[in-house]
């Protein structure tokens, strides 16, 4: 080879490798979603209030986005339970938004009637009230902020949060296209309102070896989903504890969600 056509070759090399690393493609490809520590003013607690929000990095404002409310468990907060292993990571790779609430603060029960579980001196008569207002609010503010699909709008959670989901969804039932409770401490309803959101698709996830929220406590309301006919799964893990069954689990909640849009009651 002459020397003029050597460097010609090494030329057009150098060309076709620079725009290679400029396309647009292979940027959008390397982005990635961040999880956002937010706040926003709370009215009727007149203070403050803190969520998590995760949005992922192909996130496009001109298309609708599924969205996932995920609910920590007792003594958690939004930050921790965002960071949740698969949570965050599973959205990035299918192109949900997620956001976690704090519902009001680490004990509120996201509106469960009754309980008083963790309570401390000093917290608001009201705070079970607040507690679930704090997580309408935040899916009102996601979807004022960003463009949502509204029959791709997801509810989870995990022990406070898994019986906040049904606690929720029993309250506000067309709002929601599925639900992914795992070790739901649901104590403030009886397994037979599972009637009030036959429609909604339900993915539950428990430990067989839970001594915080013991199956006996889970398995009635799987019972009743099943004896109603509801689009459901159970998935009981037999060496699964409280925290363990979490993380594993997380990329089945998305598959689930992934099949099921919104179907009103």
């Amino acid at each position: 080879m002459t020397p003029f056509r050597s460097r010609f070759a090494l030329c057009a090399l150098a060309v076709a490798a620079l725009v290679t690393f400029i396309q647009p493609g292979a940027q959008a490809q390397e982005k990635k979603g961040k999880v956002e520590k937010k706040t926003y003013e709370f009215k009727d607690a007149k203070k403050d209030m803190e969520y998590a929000l995760f949005v992922p990095g192909a996130y496009d404002k001109e298309k609708k986005t599924p969205l996932i409310i995920a609910l920590h468990g007792l003594g958690g907060n939004p930050q921790q339970f965002i960071k949740t292993r698969n949570l965050t990571a599973e959205a990035d790779k299918r192109g949900y938004i997620v956001a976690a609430p704090m519902g009001y603060n680490e004990r509120g029960w996201y509106g469960q009637p009754g309980l008083k579980i963790g309570a401390k001196k000093g917290d608001p008569e009201d705070l079970r009230e607040l507690s679930e207002k704090d997580v309408m609010n935040v899916l009102g503010i996601v979807k004022k902020e960003y463009n949502i699909d509204p029959d791709r709008v997801y509810l989870m959670g995990h022990s406070m949060g898994g019986g906040g989901t049904l606690h929720l969804a029993i309250k506000f039932p067309d709002e929601w296209a599925a639900l992914g409770p795992i070790a739901p401490a649901i104590f403030g309803h009886k397994s037979t309102e599972a009637e009030k959101i036959k429609h909604i698709p339900v993915i539950m996830v428990q430990g067989a070896k839970d001594p915080l929220v013991r199956p006996e406590i889970v398995r009635p309301w799987a019972d009743q989903m099943k004896k109603l006919e509801m689009t459901h799964e159970y998935i009981e893990v037999p060496d699964g504890d409280h925290g363990n069954v979490v993380g594993p689990n997380v990329p089945k909640i998305y598959d689930f969600f992934d099949k099921h849009t919104r179907k009103k009651k």
